[in-house]
């Protein structure tokens, strides 16, 4: 039986990468799914190859830290399909840049998307779920930046522990209404986007214990298990994903 049958799911920044890798898994096991990008020929593009392999998709192309946006893309769920169970926030920025050098604009990109936008859609998502009262799954996604420090990136790392302790603390205010929320945090991944580095695939096979870089299908299954109703006494926790490079720490440079 799909495990996510009459589910309903929303995840920003899914156009590629490991958010489209978690949309096309939810719709496999039976979830309903708005796929959200800030592009939108990529949103559809994406939402159309899950529409012939993999199940029912749409695309909700717009900014995901925009907060009228995140209400609409939260309507949307309700009106296509009457709930909303599942709220993944994987829409996020990285600007990479030296400490000392580093702009405010720059810092404000990555807190507005990467902070502001999870915690608006997991404000709406959760309004939703308390008045559906049959509770829900909120899941951020984080990053090993978050956890050990990683040279140019310290607004990124800053904002991704941020993310964590947010999970942690909403426990507080959500867990009455059988609503879980919880961080996920990939190490090295290989993506569309680190594909173009060509050095990135042998580097990080190389520094992480385990001997390779982690697929989408790696984190996506990670993810999966965390808004399921298998993890349905976890909550307010953060699980690294990252082939054991956290616990020794090798710099890529």
């Amino acid at each position: 039986m799909a495990i996510f049958k009459n589910r309903v799911a929303i995840v920003t920044g899914a156009g590629q990468g490991i958010g489209l890798e978690i949309c096309r898994q939810l719709a496999r096991e039976g979830a309903s799914v708005i796929l959200n990008d800030v592009q939108e020929g990529l949103a559809v593009e994406a939402a159309e190859s899950i529409q012939h392999s993999a199940g029912i998709c749409i695309p909700f192309a717009g900014d995901a830290s925009d907060v009228s946006f995140i209400d609409s893309m939260v309507e949307e769920a309700i009106k296509q399909f009457g709930r909303l169970d599942i709220a993944i926030a994987n829409a996020g920025i990285t600007l990479f840049g030296e400490f000392l050098n580093y702009t405010p604009e720059d810092l404000n990109a990555v807190l507005h998307v990467n902070l502001g936008g999870s915690f608006f859609l997991a404000q709406a998502a959760a309004r939703k779920m308390k008045e559906q009262q049959s509770g829900g799954r909120i899941l951020f996604m984080s990053s090993v930046t978050g956890h050990q420090a990683h040279k140019n990136l310290a607004a990124y790392g800053m904002s991704k522990a941020a993310l964590e302790m947010l999970a942690k603390t909403l426990v507080v205010e959500l867990s009455e209404y059988k609503i879980t929320i919880n961080a996920l945090a990939p190490g090295a991944t290989l993506t569309e986007r680190t594909v173009h580095d060509a050095t990135y695939e042998s580097t990080w096979s190389r520094i992480t214990p385990i001997g390779k870089a982690a697929t989408t299908n790696d984190i996506a299954q990670a993810a999966l298990f965390l808004v399921s109703p298998q993890a349905g006494h976890i909550t307010g926790q953060s699980l690294i994903i990252d082939g054991g490079w956290t616990s020794v720490s090798p710099s890529p440079y």
